[in-house]
């Protein structure tokens, strides 16, 4: 696969500007197609020994790793699947629950062969581990993956060695980035801008602070958008239960950041709510603190999974986009948060 021109055809048909950086790693994904995918009998001799199954890419926030890896996805002419990973998750943990008579060993064994008899490749966009279950987890499931040489492409903002850092009980976490580091090979985009917080990308439909000039901002715009539509309260149903939806109108919803993230709710919800709006309205954004880090962990995943799904917002809050304070934990994660909000909220993404 000649990877680096179709590349090149690729950002001057979408009038994308060329950086070294990005030929450099487009130039490592050609490696690994080569030493995985390549049939030609001298490659295989030759790559058989240091071979490895996994490419982990890492960056920070904006700089195009999803871009990328988007691309060289789409240009793999073979079964592959492309999932959030906090839906490769929740699959893994519906089928456990579909299972659930079954040893764990047996489960984890029977998940990774329904995923090899349909895919030779898997791509998990926004690799991260936040909690303990699924930490413990982790370990044994990709393990055996890896094993079944399923190959995974992996997006991260986090380093291998820093996954799950700080987390409960890391000591026994630590066996899965041994998997990791042994399985994958590990690159870095490394680009200054964001491109997302970019002039372009102005965000309008971000309005700050919680006042009533924003208010009679947020009021008109919604008036606007809803103009000759009927309001219908939309009840979702996610596995029993009942997830109300009062302010909604044919796809165009409207909510308080309590309702979304002061409850317990999580990916799941999030995902079917994704599923069910065309356009959202988040109001009363707050400032995060060590006080309120369970509500901002559920905001940076539901603003993942509105990403992922590209549904456009339109937010209201207390501070500035780029002053929105966070809890210490949740700091570097949090970065990837502003950073999409500041395209889920410009006039080019509608």
């Amino acid at each position: 696969m000649n990877l680096n021109k179709l590349f090149l055809n690729y950002c001057k048909k979408n009038n994308l500007e060329v950086n070294p950086n990005q030929i450099n790693l487009i130039e490592e994904l050609n490696n690994f197609y080569n030493l995985n995918f390549d049939k030609s009998f001298l490659k295989k001799i030759f790559s058989k020994k240091n071979n490895k199954s996994g490419f982990y890419l890492q960056g920070d926030v904006g700089v195009g790793k999803t871009m990328i890896l988007n691309f060289f996805y789409e240009n793999l002419k073979f079964t592959k699947q492309r999932l959030h990973f906090n839906e490769f998750m929740i699959s893994f943990h519906d089928f456990v629950f579909q299972n659930k008579k079954d040893k764990k060993s047996n489960i984890i064994d029977k998940f990774v062969n329904k995923i090899k008899k349909k895919y030779k490749l898997i791509y998990l966009d926004e690799f991260q581990v936040t909690n303990i279950v699924d930490a413990m987890i982790l370990g044994n499931l990709f393990k055996r993956m890896f094993d079944e040489n399923i190959k995974v492409l992996f997006s991260s903002n986090i380093k291998i060695n820093d996954l799950y850092k700080d987390g409960l009980q890391r000591d026994q976490f630590l066996p899965f980035i041994k998997v990791m580091k042994d399985k994958c090979y590990q690159q870095k985009l490394n680009i200054e801008e964001d491109y997302r917080k970019s002039q372009n990308n102005k965000n309008e439909r971000f309005l700050f602070p919680l006042d009533e000039t924003t208010n009679f901002k947020v009021n008109k715009y919604f008036r606007q958008i809803t103009k000759n539509i009927k309001i219908k309260e939309k009840v979702l149903i996610i596995k029993g239960r009942k997830f109300n939806i009062k302010n909604y109108y044919e796809g165009i919803s409207r909510f308080d950041f309590k309702d979304l993230c002061a409850r317990n709710i999580g990916a799941e919800d999030y995902i079917k709510i994704a599923d069910t709006c065309s356009f959202i309205i988040i109001e009363n954004i707050p400032n995060f603190n060590n006080d309120n880090s369970n509500q901002q962990q559920r905001f940076v995943t539901l603003i993942d999974i509105l990403y992922e799904k590209n549904v456009p917002l339109m937010i209201t809050s207390k501070s500035q986009l780029n002053l929105i304070s966070s809890s210490k934990s949740l700091e570097d994660i949090f970065k990837r948060t502003i950073s999409r909000l500041y395209e889920l909220t410009s006039v080019k993404y509608n």
